[in-house]
Protein backbone atom coordinates (compact mmCIF):
# COMPACT_ATOMS: atom_id res chain seq x y z
CA UNK A 1 0.00 0.00 0.00
CA UNK A 2 2.92 2.47 1.04
CA UNK A 3 4.43 1.71 -2.36
CA UNK A 4 1.22 2.19 -4.35
CA UNK A 5 0.86 5.63 -2.57
CA UNK A 6 4.39 6.58 -3.28
CA UNK A 7 3.88 5.53 -6.70
CA UNK A 8 1.07 8.18 -7.43
CA UNK A 9 2.91 10.61 -5.55
CA UNK A 10 5.37 10.40 -7.54
CA UNK A 11 3.67 10.70 -10.86
CA UNK A 12 1.94 12.98 -9.05
CA UNK A 13 4.91 15.44 -8.87
CA UNK A 14 6.19 14.80 -12.08
CA UNK A 15 3.10 15.66 -13.92
CA UNK A 16 2.87 19.07 -11.69
CA UNK A 17 6.35 19.56 -12.24
CA UNK A 18 6.35 19.14 -15.80
CA UNK A 19 2.99 21.04 -16.28
CA UNK A 20 4.09 23.91 -14.20
CA UNK A 21 7.66 23.71 -16.13
CA UNK A 22 6.08 23.88 -19.07
CA UNK A 23 3.55 26.75 -18.87
CA UNK A 24 6.56 28.93 -17.29
CA UNK A 25 9.23 28.13 -20.32
CA UNK A 26 6.37 28.73 -22.70
CA UNK A 27 5.57 32.43 -20.48
CA UNK A 28 8.98 33.12 -20.64
CA UNK A 29 9.66 32.62 -24.40
CA UNK A 30 6.78 34.17 -25.06
CA UNK A 31 7.37 37.29 -23.40
CA UNK A 32 10.80 37.36 -24.36
CA UNK A 33 9.16 37.27 -28.25
CA UNK A 34 6.62 39.91 -27.57
CA UNK A 35 9.35 41.93 -25.85
CA UNK A 36 11.72 41.46 -28.79
CA UNK A 37 8.79 41.92 -31.10
CA UNK A 38 7.60 45.41 -29.58
CA UNK A 39 10.78 46.91 -29.12
CA UNK A 40 12.79 45.44 -32.68
CA UNK A 41 9.31 45.75 -35.01
CA UNK A 42 6.11 46.80 -33.85
CA UNK A 43 6.92 50.21 -31.96
CA UNK A 44 9.08 50.95 -34.77
CA UNK A 45 7.06 49.80 -37.84
CA UNK A 46 4.14 51.67 -35.53
CA UNK A 47 6.24 54.90 -35.44
CA UNK A 48 6.32 55.35 -39.03
CA UNK A 49 2.95 54.36 -39.27
CA UNK A 50 2.01 57.38 -37.17
CA UNK A 51 4.64 59.45 -38.95
CA UNK A 52 2.43 59.02 -42.04
CA UNK A 53 -0.54 59.97 -40.30
CA UNK A 54 1.18 63.08 -38.61
CA UNK A 55 2.69 63.77 -41.90
CA UNK A 56 -0.88 63.59 -43.33
CA UNK A 57 -2.84 66.02 -40.18
CA UNK A 58 0.20 68.20 -39.47
CA UNK A 59 2.54 68.21 -42.27
CA UNK A 60 0.26 69.54 -44.74
CA UNK A 61 -0.64 72.77 -42.69
CA UNK A 62 3.22 73.45 -42.38
CA UNK A 63 3.88 72.89 -46.18
CA UNK A 64 0.60 75.54 -46.58
CA UNK A 65 1.75 78.09 -44.24
CA UNK A 66 5.42 77.77 -46.25
CA UNK A 67 3.66 78.20 -49.54
CA UNK A 68 1.70 80.94 -47.67
CA UNK A 69 4.93 82.58 -47.03
CA UNK A 70 6.57 82.53 -50.07
CA UNK A 71 3.87 83.62 -51.89
CA UNK A 72 4.46 86.55 -54.09
CA UNK A 73 1.00 88.19 -53.66
CA UNK A 74 1.24 88.04 -50.23
CA UNK A 75 5.04 89.63 -50.51
CA UNK A 76 3.80 92.26 -52.36
CA UNK A 77 0.63 93.20 -50.62
CA UNK A 78 2.84 93.93 -47.23
CA UNK A 79 5.15 95.81 -49.28
CA UNK A 80 3.01 98.01 -51.38
CA UNK A 81 -0.64 97.07 -51.12
CA UNK A 82 -1.51 96.57 -47.19
CA UNK A 83 -4.13 99.69 -47.19
CA UNK A 84 -6.76 97.25 -49.49
CA UNK A 85 -7.61 94.67 -46.57
CA UNK A 86 -10.21 93.31 -49.03
CA UNK A 87 -6.97 91.32 -50.67
CA UNK A 88 -5.57 90.15 -47.99
CA UNK A 89 -9.04 88.62 -46.58
CA UNK A 90 -10.03 87.14 -49.52
CA UNK A 91 -6.38 85.43 -50.14
CA UNK A 92 -6.69 84.21 -46.53
CA UNK A 93 -10.02 82.83 -46.61
CA UNK A 94 -9.81 80.96 -50.09
CA UNK A 95 -6.52 79.39 -48.26
CA UNK A 96 -8.87 78.62 -45.66
CA UNK A 97 -11.75 77.04 -47.25
CA UNK A 98 -9.38 75.29 -50.06
CA UNK A 99 -7.38 73.52 -47.21
CA UNK A 100 -9.90 73.40 -44.37
CA UNK A 101 -8.08 75.27 -41.79
CA UNK A 102 -9.17 75.94 -38.33
CA UNK A 103 -7.73 79.14 -39.02
CA UNK A 104 -5.46 81.40 -41.45
CA UNK A 105 -3.46 84.51 -39.96
CA UNK A 106 -0.80 86.83 -41.55
CA UNK A 107 0.77 89.61 -39.06
CA UNK A 108 2.61 92.73 -40.67
CA UNK A 109 5.87 93.60 -39.33
CA UNK A 110 5.62 97.33 -40.47
CA UNK A 111 2.00 98.17 -39.60
CA UNK A 112 1.91 95.71 -36.68
CA UNK A 113 -1.70 94.99 -37.80
CA UNK A 114 -2.87 91.12 -37.52
CA UNK A 115 -5.81 89.65 -40.03
CA UNK A 116 -7.45 86.50 -40.05
CA UNK A 117 -9.80 85.29 -42.68
CA UNK A 118 -12.42 87.60 -41.68
CA UNK A 119 -10.08 90.68 -42.24
CA UNK A 120 -8.26 92.69 -39.73
CA UNK A 121 -8.29 92.30 -35.61
CA UNK A 122 -6.05 93.87 -33.87
CA UNK A 123 -3.00 96.31 -33.94
CA UNK A 124 -0.14 94.04 -31.85
CA UNK A 125 2.28 95.70 -29.28
CA UNK A 126 4.97 94.05 -27.06
CA UNK A 127 2.76 95.34 -24.13
CA UNK A 128 -0.40 93.47 -25.44
CA UNK A 129 0.71 89.53 -23.82
CA UNK A 130 -1.20 87.57 -26.33
CA UNK A 131 0.91 88.96 -28.51
CA UNK A 132 4.45 87.83 -26.95
CA UNK A 133 4.09 84.88 -29.63
CA UNK A 134 4.87 87.24 -31.96
CA UNK A 135 7.61 89.32 -31.29
CA UNK A 136 9.54 86.19 -29.47
CA UNK A 137 9.39 84.55 -32.58
CA UNK A 138 10.69 87.48 -34.42
CA UNK A 139 13.61 87.37 -32.35
CA UNK A 140 14.43 84.22 -33.22
CA UNK A 141 16.78 83.30 -35.98
CA UNK A 142 14.76 80.44 -37.01
CA UNK A 143 12.16 80.76 -40.22
CA UNK A 144 9.12 79.13 -38.90
CA UNK A 145 8.14 77.58 -35.64
CA UNK A 146 4.92 75.18 -34.26
CA UNK A 147 3.43 77.24 -31.17
CA UNK A 148 0.73 75.75 -29.14
CA UNK A 149 -1.33 78.61 -27.50
CA UNK A 150 -5.03 80.22 -26.47
CA UNK A 151 -6.25 83.05 -29.42
CA UNK A 152 -8.34 85.24 -27.70
CA UNK A 153 -9.64 86.23 -31.61
CA UNK A 154 -10.88 82.81 -32.09
CA UNK A 155 -13.16 81.52 -29.32
CA UNK A 156 -10.75 81.98 -26.71
CA UNK A 157 -9.77 78.17 -28.00
CA UNK A 158 -6.44 76.46 -27.17
CA UNK A 159 -4.70 75.95 -31.05
CA UNK A 160 -1.21 74.87 -32.17
CA UNK A 161 0.04 77.46 -35.34
CA UNK A 162 2.84 76.86 -37.65
CA UNK A 163 4.17 80.14 -38.12
CA UNK A 164 6.39 80.97 -41.05
CA UNK A 165 8.46 84.45 -41.47
CA UNK A 166 7.83 86.60 -44.70
CA UNK A 167 11.15 87.63 -46.21
CA UNK A 168 11.08 90.18 -49.24
CA UNK A 169 14.19 89.51 -51.71
CA UNK A 170 16.78 90.78 -49.43
CA UNK A 171 15.83 88.70 -46.71
CA UNK A 172 14.00 91.36 -44.28
CA UNK A 173 11.01 90.22 -42.33
CA UNK A 174 7.95 91.54 -43.91
CA UNK A 175 5.77 89.66 -41.39
CA UNK A 176 4.82 86.27 -39.72
CA UNK A 177 1.91 83.87 -41.89
CA UNK A 178 0.53 80.54 -41.11
CA UNK A 179 -2.65 78.11 -40.33
CA UNK A 180 -3.85 76.99 -36.65
CA UNK A 181 -5.31 73.72 -36.15
CA UNK A 182 -7.67 73.14 -32.59
CA UNK A 183 -5.92 70.97 -30.24
CA UNK A 184 -9.04 69.26 -29.38
CA UNK A 185 -8.50 67.55 -33.25
CA UNK A 186 -4.89 67.08 -32.49
CA UNK A 187 -6.27 65.35 -28.95
CA UNK A 188 -8.72 63.36 -30.96
CA UNK A 189 -5.79 62.29 -33.30
CA UNK A 190 -3.25 61.57 -30.27
CA UNK A 191 -6.44 59.50 -28.73
CA UNK A 192 -6.85 57.19 -31.69
CA UNK A 193 -2.75 56.37 -31.32
CA UNK A 194 -3.42 55.73 -28.07
CA UNK A 195 -6.39 53.12 -28.37
CA UNK A 196 -5.53 52.01 -31.55
CA UNK A 197 -2.03 51.32 -31.04
CA UNK A 198 -1.55 51.54 -27.27
CA UNK A 199 1.35 54.17 -27.63
CA UNK A 200 1.39 57.35 -26.18
CA UNK A 201 2.82 60.23 -28.68
CA UNK A 202 3.93 63.22 -28.07
CA UNK A 203 5.80 65.76 -29.70
CA UNK A 204 9.37 67.52 -27.88
CA UNK A 205 11.48 70.39 -28.80
CA UNK A 206 15.24 70.49 -28.75
CA UNK A 207 14.62 71.87 -25.15
CA UNK A 208 13.08 68.89 -23.96
CA UNK A 209 9.69 70.79 -23.52
CA UNK A 210 6.54 68.74 -24.43
CA UNK A 211 5.09 70.79 -27.31
CA UNK A 212 1.88 68.46 -28.41
CA UNK A 213 0.19 65.91 -26.26
CA UNK A 214 -2.90 64.78 -25.21
CA UNK A 215 -4.03 66.01 -22.83
CA UNK A 216 -5.66 64.67 -19.74
CA UNK A 217 -3.54 61.89 -20.50
CA UNK A 218 0.03 62.81 -20.36
CA UNK A 219 0.97 64.93 -17.41
CA UNK A 220 4.79 65.83 -18.87
CA UNK A 221 5.60 69.39 -19.30
CA UNK A 222 8.95 68.89 -20.15
CA UNK A 223 10.99 65.77 -19.76
CA UNK A 224 12.70 66.79 -16.60
CA UNK A 225 9.50 65.90 -14.75
CA UNK A 226 10.48 62.38 -15.37
CA UNK A 227 14.02 61.96 -14.24
CA UNK A 228 14.10 57.69 -15.49
CA UNK A 229 13.31 59.50 -19.10
CA UNK A 230 15.28 62.82 -18.98
CA UNK A 231 18.57 60.69 -18.16
CA UNK A 232 18.45 59.75 -21.74
CA UNK A 233 17.93 63.31 -23.52
CA UNK A 234 21.09 63.23 -25.24
CA UNK A 235 20.04 60.03 -27.20
CA UNK A 236 16.42 60.51 -27.25
CA UNK A 237 17.01 64.29 -29.28
CA UNK A 238 19.07 63.30 -31.87
CA UNK A 239 18.50 63.37 -35.69
CA UNK A 240 19.17 59.36 -35.97
CA UNK A 241 16.17 56.79 -34.24
CA UNK A 242 16.52 55.51 -31.23
CA UNK A 243 15.12 53.22 -29.17
CA UNK A 244 15.28 52.12 -25.65
CA UNK A 245 14.01 51.09 -22.48
CA UNK A 246 13.35 52.29 -19.00
CA UNK A 247 11.88 52.03 -15.24
CA UNK A 248 9.46 54.92 -14.06
CA UNK A 249 9.89 56.27 -10.98
CA UNK A 250 6.53 53.60 -10.14
CA UNK A 251 8.77 50.59 -11.43
CA UNK A 252 6.83 50.18 -14.51
CA UNK A 253 8.76 49.24 -17.24
CA UNK A 254 8.56 51.36 -20.84
CA UNK A 255 9.66 51.30 -24.26
CA UNK A 256 10.31 54.80 -25.99
CA UNK A 257 10.98 55.74 -29.79
CA UNK A 258 12.08 58.69 -30.89
CA UNK A 259 12.42 60.28 -34.49
CA UNK A 260 13.26 63.74 -35.59
CA UNK A 261 10.60 65.66 -37.75
CA UNK A 262 12.53 68.42 -39.46
CA UNK A 263 9.42 69.30 -41.18
CA UNK A 264 8.03 70.69 -37.73
CA UNK A 265 11.94 70.89 -36.17
CA UNK A 266 10.37 68.45 -33.51
CA UNK A 267 11.07 65.10 -32.14
CA UNK A 268 8.22 62.48 -32.63
CA UNK A 269 7.93 60.61 -29.17
CA UNK A 270 6.03 57.11 -28.88
CA UNK A 271 6.07 55.68 -25.74
CA UNK A 272 4.78 52.05 -25.09
CA UNK A 273 4.29 50.52 -21.61
CA UNK A 274 5.08 47.05 -21.71
CA UNK A 275 2.96 45.52 -19.40
CA UNK A 276 0.27 46.58 -21.95
CA UNK A 277 1.59 44.60 -24.35
CA UNK A 278 2.51 41.62 -22.48
CA UNK A 279 -0.72 41.45 -20.52
CA UNK A 280 -2.12 38.98 -22.91
CA UNK A 281 1.01 36.94 -22.58
CA UNK A 282 0.50 36.61 -19.29
CA UNK A 283 -3.30 35.92 -18.98
CA UNK A 284 -2.36 33.03 -21.69
CA UNK A 285 0.07 31.84 -19.25
CA UNK A 286 -2.99 32.01 -16.17
CA UNK A 287 -5.20 30.00 -18.84
CA UNK A 288 -2.38 27.07 -19.49
CA UNK A 289 -1.53 26.93 -15.85
CA UNK A 290 -4.88 26.24 -14.95
CA UNK A 291 -5.54 24.13 -17.93
CA UNK A 292 -2.41 21.88 -17.29
CA UNK A 293 -2.71 21.36 -13.73
CA UNK A 294 -6.30 20.49 -14.56
CA UNK A 295 -5.52 17.88 -16.62
CA UNK A 296 -2.52 16.85 -15.02
CA UNK A 297 -5.04 16.51 -11.91
CA UNK A 298 -7.27 14.53 -13.93
CA UNK A 299 -4.27 12.23 -14.88
CA UNK A 300 -3.06 11.46 -11.61
CA UNK A 301 -7.11 10.62 -10.82
CA UNK A 302 -7.27 8.15 -13.55
CA UNK A 303 -4.13 6.82 -12.69
CA UNK A 304 -4.82 6.73 -9.08
CA UNK A 305 -8.11 5.03 -9.74
CA UNK A 306 -6.15 2.35 -11.92
CA UNK A 307 -3.66 1.46 -9.66
CA UNK A 308 -5.98 1.47 -6.58
CA UNK A 309 -8.31 -1.05 -9.04
CA UNK A 310 -5.08 -2.97 -9.64
CA UNK A 311 -4.04 -2.83 -6.11
CA UNK A 312 -7.21 -4.22 -4.87
CA UNK A 313 -7.40 -7.09 -7.59
CA UNK A 314 -3.93 -7.70 -6.49
CA UNK A 315 -5.00 -7.60 -2.73
CA UNK A 316 -7.71 -9.53 -3.24
CA UNK A 317 -5.45 -12.63 -5.67
CA UNK A 318 -2.57 -12.56 -2.80
CA UNK A 319 -5.34 -12.33 -0.06
CA UNK A 320 -8.91 -13.99 -0.74
CA UNK A 321 -8.95 -17.67 -2.33
CA UNK A 322 -10.10 -17.04 -6.04
CA UNK A 323 -12.16 -20.11 -5.86
CA UNK A 324 -14.73 -19.86 -2.28
CA UNK A 325 -13.64 -16.09 -1.77
CA UNK A 326 -12.81 -16.38 1.87
CA UNK A 327 -9.78 -15.52 3.01
CA UNK A 328 -6.92 -17.70 2.19
CA UNK A 329 -3.70 -19.47 4.31
CA UNK A 330 -1.42 -16.30 4.28
CA UNK A 331 -3.98 -13.60 5.49
CA UNK A 332 -4.87 -16.01 8.27
CA UNK A 333 -1.58 -16.63 9.31
CA UNK A 334 -1.05 -13.05 9.68
CA UNK A 335 -4.08 -12.15 11.54
CA UNK A 336 -3.39 -15.43 13.82
CA UNK A 337 0.01 -14.23 14.21
CA UNK A 338 -0.98 -10.67 15.62
CA UNK A 339 -3.35 -12.32 18.07
CA UNK A 340 -1.05 -14.27 19.68
CA UNK A 341 1.04 -11.74 19.93
CA UNK A 342 -1.84 -9.59 21.90
CA UNK A 343 -2.75 -12.81 23.49
CA UNK A 344 0.60 -12.75 25.34
CA UNK A 345 0.25 -8.94 26.73
CA UNK A 346 -3.67 -9.70 27.63
CA UNK A 347 -4.95 -13.51 27.47
CA UNK A 348 -8.67 -14.02 25.62
CA UNK A 349 -10.43 -17.25 25.28
CA UNK A 350 -10.01 -19.29 22.08
CA UNK A 351 -10.21 -21.78 19.99
CA UNK A 352 -9.27 -23.28 16.48
CA UNK A 353 -11.05 -25.47 14.73
CA UNK A 354 -9.45 -27.28 11.49
CA UNK A 355 -11.64 -29.46 8.88
CA UNK A 356 -11.57 -31.33 5.92
CA UNK A 357 -14.17 -32.64 3.63
CA UNK A 358 -14.75 -36.54 3.87
CA UNK A 359 -13.49 -38.67 0.77
CA UNK A 360 -12.82 -35.06 -1.22
CA UNK A 361 -10.49 -36.90 -3.85
CA UNK A 362 -13.38 -39.36 -4.74
CA UNK A 363 -15.53 -36.70 -5.63
CA UNK A 364 -13.49 -35.11 -8.38
CA UNK A 365 -12.65 -38.78 -9.85
CA UNK A 366 -16.19 -39.62 -10.02
CA UNK A 367 -17.92 -36.58 -10.43
CA UNK A 368 -15.34 -34.45 -12.19
CA UNK A 369 -13.26 -31.36 -10.91
CA UNK A 370 -15.88 -28.86 -11.87
CA UNK A 371 -18.36 -30.82 -8.92
CA UNK A 372 -15.76 -30.77 -6.62
CA UNK A 373 -15.48 -26.98 -6.91
CA UNK A 374 -18.71 -26.16 -6.59
CA UNK A 375 -19.39 -28.36 -3.67
CA UNK A 376 -15.81 -26.58 -2.04
CA UNK A 377 -17.83 -22.87 -3.05
CA UNK A 378 -20.77 -24.35 -1.04
CA UNK A 379 -19.14 -25.05 1.79
CA UNK A 380 -17.60 -21.83 2.24
CA UNK A 381 -20.97 -20.29 2.27
CA UNK A 382 -22.15 -22.38 4.91
CA UNK A 383 -18.73 -21.71 6.54
CA UNK A 384 -19.61 -17.73 6.82
CA UNK A 385 -22.81 -18.59 7.54
CA UNK A 386 -22.40 -20.53 11.02
CA UNK A 387 -19.29 -18.08 12.06
CA UNK A 388 -19.15 -15.33 13.86
CA UNK A 389 -18.24 -11.60 11.88
CA UNK A 390 -15.40 -11.81 14.99
CA UNK A 391 -14.09 -15.03 14.18
CA UNK A 392 -11.34 -15.66 11.58
CA UNK A 393 -11.57 -18.21 9.18
CA UNK A 394 -9.95 -19.25 5.49
CA UNK A 395 -9.61 -21.58 3.64
CA UNK A 396 -6.40 -23.43 4.11
CA UNK A 397 -6.04 -25.19 1.29
CA UNK A 398 -7.56 -27.88 -0.78
CA UNK A 399 -10.62 -28.99 0.92
CA UNK A 400 -9.08 -28.03 4.29
CA UNK A 401 -10.69 -25.04 5.82
CA UNK A 402 -9.59 -23.48 9.46
CA UNK A 403 -11.50 -20.87 11.89
CA UNK A 404 -10.56 -19.26 15.16
CA UNK A 405 -13.02 -18.51 17.43
CA UNK A 406 -12.42 -15.35 19.65
CA UNK A 407 -13.86 -15.03 22.90
CA UNK A 408 -14.90 -18.78 23.12
CA UNK A 409 -14.52 -21.39 25.33
CA UNK A 410 -13.87 -24.88 24.13
CA UNK A 411 -17.57 -26.16 24.86
CA UNK A 412 -18.61 -22.86 22.95
CA UNK A 413 -16.42 -23.69 20.13
CA UNK A 414 -17.39 -26.84 20.18
CA UNK A 415 -21.02 -26.62 19.88
CA UNK A 416 -20.50 -24.16 16.85
CA UNK A 417 -18.48 -26.98 15.38
CA UNK A 418 -21.17 -29.68 15.88
CA UNK A 419 -23.99 -27.60 14.25
CA UNK A 420 -21.12 -26.50 11.49
CA UNK A 421 -20.73 -30.27 11.15
CA UNK A 422 -24.46 -30.91 11.10
CA UNK A 423 -25.23 -27.74 8.39
CA UNK A 424 -22.93 -29.80 6.32
CA UNK A 425 -24.10 -33.01 6.44
CA UNK A 426 -27.84 -31.62 6.15
CA UNK A 427 -27.57 -29.68 3.57
CA UNK A 428 -29.68 -29.94 -0.15
CA UNK A 429 -27.63 -27.89 -1.94
CA UNK A 430 -24.52 -30.38 -1.60
CA UNK A 431 -26.80 -33.62 -1.65
CA UNK A 432 -28.46 -32.63 -5.14
CA UNK A 433 -24.92 -32.00 -6.56
CA UNK A 434 -23.49 -35.43 -5.65
CA UNK A 435 -26.90 -37.56 -5.03
CA UNK A 436 -25.70 -38.16 -1.35
CA UNK A 437 -24.61 -36.26 1.66
CA UNK A 438 -21.21 -34.93 2.18
CA UNK A 439 -19.60 -34.83 5.97
CA UNK A 440 -16.57 -33.64 7.08
CA UNK A 441 -13.77 -34.21 9.92
CA UNK A 442 -13.24 -31.58 12.53
CA UNK A 443 -10.35 -31.03 14.90
CA UNK A 444 -11.04 -28.60 17.48
CA UNK A 445 -7.91 -27.42 20.17
CA UNK A 446 -8.21 -24.24 23.04
CA UNK A 447 -5.86 -21.92 22.48
CA UNK A 448 -3.09 -22.05 25.42
CA UNK A 449 -0.80 -19.15 27.14
CA UNK A 450 2.51 -20.58 26.04
CA UNK A 451 1.11 -22.14 22.22
CA UNK A 452 2.57 -20.87 19.38
CA UNK A 453 0.90 -20.95 15.39
CA UNK A 454 3.04 -23.93 14.75
CA UNK A 455 1.93 -25.58 18.55
CA UNK A 456 -1.88 -25.25 17.56
CA UNK A 457 -1.97 -25.88 14.23
CA UNK A 458 -0.22 -29.51 14.93
CA UNK A 459 -2.42 -30.36 17.50
CA UNK A 460 -5.30 -29.44 15.31
CA UNK A 461 -4.22 -31.65 12.72
CA UNK A 462 -3.56 -34.52 14.82
CA UNK A 463 -6.88 -34.40 16.25
CA UNK A 464 -8.31 -34.32 12.50
CA UNK A 465 -6.58 -37.26 10.86
CA UNK A 466 -7.75 -39.13 14.16
CA UNK A 467 -11.55 -38.21 13.55
CA UNK A 468 -10.76 -39.34 10.16
CA UNK A 469 -9.41 -42.57 11.17
CA UNK A 470 -12.70 -42.98 14.01
CA UNK A 471 -14.85 -42.85 11.24
CA UNK A 472 -15.34 -39.30 9.71
CA UNK A 473 -18.08 -36.89 9.88
CA UNK A 474 -17.29 -36.24 13.77
CA UNK A 475 -15.92 -33.33 16.05
CA UNK A 476 -12.36 -34.53 18.00
CA UNK A 477 -11.32 -31.85 20.68
CA UNK A 478 -8.72 -31.78 23.44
Amino acid sequence: MKSKYKIIYIIAFLLLFLSISLSVVNYVVSLKSTQDQLENSSLPLSTDNIYSEIQTHLIKPTLIASMMAQDTFVIDWLKSQEEDEEKIKSFLESIKNKYNMSTVFLASQSTQNYYLSRGFIEKMNRKNRTNNWYYEFKDEAASYEVNIDFNENINNSMFMFINYKIFDKKFHMLGVTGVGLEVSYIDEMLKKFREFYKFKVFFVNKNGDIILYERGVNELRNLKNDESLYQHKDELLTSENNTLKYKDKKGSDYLIHSKYIPELNLYLFVQAKISDFTGDVLKTFYINLVLSLIIAVIIVYIIATMIRSHSIKLENLANIDELTNLPNRRVFDDKMTQLLLVNERKPISMSILFFDIDDFKKINDTFGHHIGDKVLVRIAQILRENVRESDIYARWGGEEFIVTFINSSLDQSETIAQKLRTSIEMDEDLSLLLDSCVTASFGLTQVEEKDSLESILKRVDTLLYKAKKEGKNRVLLV
